[in-house]
């Protein structure tokens, strides 16, 4: 078994491994910053919401549920700056500068339009969103709501410009700018709560307001640095203060599909949260838990993920499809190998974690079973499922991927949850089996997908 998945994941050696378009060292470079960036934005959300607990029951309500739609639109920016990134990659492997700085201010003109656009809607229509989406909840809770929702869409266009200028940043391979930039907008989200909680005592307002300021700053500085023209890339204005609709059309070729995949998985995990709520408060608490404790052991393949859209977006760029192969199998070999060392630490350590939790022996027990579950899987098939299509896109393969990510989450995510949850009476840890079987589908598909060469033949430039 050993020697047969070492054949499998072991690149090839190719003329590509000679001209070293990453060395290991640019690899190293590229993806720590990239993970601890996002280690650093869970620990901070696990901050944020510890301290937001001590603005009361009706400013925590507020926040979660608004936070569940804001997720949508951070989805949606995400999506649209995905796309941007892997443009403006393979613009930087064709050392197509003219085309790259077109692609980039593009990209940043596209968000800020989009962003505006979402920000006046939301403000006109917030409260009737509200209500139709949570109801008649208590007035307290519903006042709490309409504060958040207005502070956050404020925010809108600084979060999707910072992440047009954080795509056009790790397409280059600097993502030490954007952990730097993560570190020093957090820690103003941070100190602002800490502020606007404990010495302002200005409930809702006071968190929301340290989230803009924060998103703000980090959109004013990413900006400034993507003028920079020592980069292989940078922003023109005259780039930006145009619309050049093929450029458009190609960023949006890939951020449609993102938008439509990620869009859909955020719904589905509504769904399923109100299927988990049938299963009782142990349960319910369990499965709460341990979702903590998952988004932390997911860590290790979201960030080599984004480590994909660079490398082969740029080997694609430069017409090297041998490199992007290559590539390919190195870097789902380094995410095979690092994500199951940090999903066994994390399963490690979490039997510590847990004695600060005020759980029974049971929701204890359930917690342990349900990381154990989601670490195995996680470990060996979110590498293939999650990180390997990443590649895929970033070589222009778009909308196979969508297709088998949509089914894939409807039929065996949602589905046999159903059936594994509500049917055979398997309540949280059926749910969990149905996502791993989504994983598990997904990477015998995108293998098959990668293996059999076809997504070679894409253009995206």
């Amino acid at each position: 078994m050993r020697e047969w998945l070492l054949k499998v994941i072991e690149p090839k050696q190719t003329i590509s491994q000679e001209r070293k378009l990453f060395s290991n060292r640019d690899l190293k470079n590229l993806i720590v910053p990239l993970f601890m960036e996002q280690l650093l934005a869970v620990l901070v959300g696990v901050a944020d919401t510890f301290m937001v607990s001590y603005a009361g029951e009706a400013a925590v309500s507020g926040v979660s549920l608004v936070n569940m739609f804001n997720t949508i639109f951070i989805y949606l920016f995400s999506a649209l700056a995905a796309g941007g990134a892997i443009v403006v990659s393979q613009y930087i492997g064709s050392q197509d500068r003219e085309n790259g700085n077109l692609s980039g201010g593009q990209l940043m003109t596209a968000s800020v339009v989009f962003s505006l656009f979402i920000t006046g809607f939301v403000l006109l229509f917030s409260r009737p969103l509200l209500r139709l989406l949570f109801g008649e909840v208590e007035e307290e809770v519903m006042e709490a709501c309409a504060t958040y929702l207005r502070i956050s869409a404020y925010s809108y266009p600084a979060l999707a410009v910072y992440n047009a200028g954080a795509a056009m940043h790790r397409s280059m391979g600097k993502t030490d700018v954007t952990m730097y930039l993560s570190v020093a907008s957090n820690g103003i989200n941070v100190a602002g709560n800490a502020i606007g909680i404990f010495v302002l005592h200005a409930g809702v307002a006071g968190v929301a307001y340290p989230s803009l300021i924060a998103r703000l700053f980090s959109a004013v500085v990413i900006t400034w640095m993507c003028f920079d023209r020592k980069n292989a890339v940078w922003l023109e204005r005259k780039y930006m203060l145009c619309w050049n609709r093929g450029m458009v059309r190609r960023i949006l070729g890939i951020a449609v599909p993102n938008g439509i995949e990620s869009g859909l998985f955020q719904l589905a995990k509504v769904g399923l949260s109100s299927i988990t709520a049938l299963f009782g408060t142990v349960q319910i608490a369990a499965n709460g838990v341990a979702q903590s404790f998952w988004s932390v052991a997911a860590l290790m393949g979201t960030a080599m993920g984004l480590a994909f859209v660079t490398v082969i977006g740029q080997c694609v760029g430069a017409g090297d499809r041998e490199a992007a192969e290559y590539y390919m199998r190195k870097l789902l070999r380094l995410t095979l190998i690092a994500s199951i060392v940090w999903n066994g630490l994390i399963f490690g350590v979490s039997p510590l974690v847990l004695k600060g939790y005020a759980l029974s022996e049971e929701g204890t027990r359930l917690v342990m079973e349900l990381i154990a579950i989601h670490n195995v899987f996680n470990a060996v098939c979110h590498p293939l499922s999650n990180a390997l299509p990443n590649g895929l896109r970033a070589a222009g393969d778009v909308r196979f991927t969508m297709y088998v990510s949509l089914l894939s989450t409807i039929v065996g995510r949602v589905v046999f949850s159903v059936v594994f949850g509500i049917w055979m009476n398997m309540g949280v840890i059926g749910i969990a089996y149905a996502m791993c079987l989504d994983w598990a589908v997904r990477a015998v598909i995108f293998w098959i997908r990668f293996a059999g060469g076809r997504w070679k033949r894409f253009r995206v430039i």
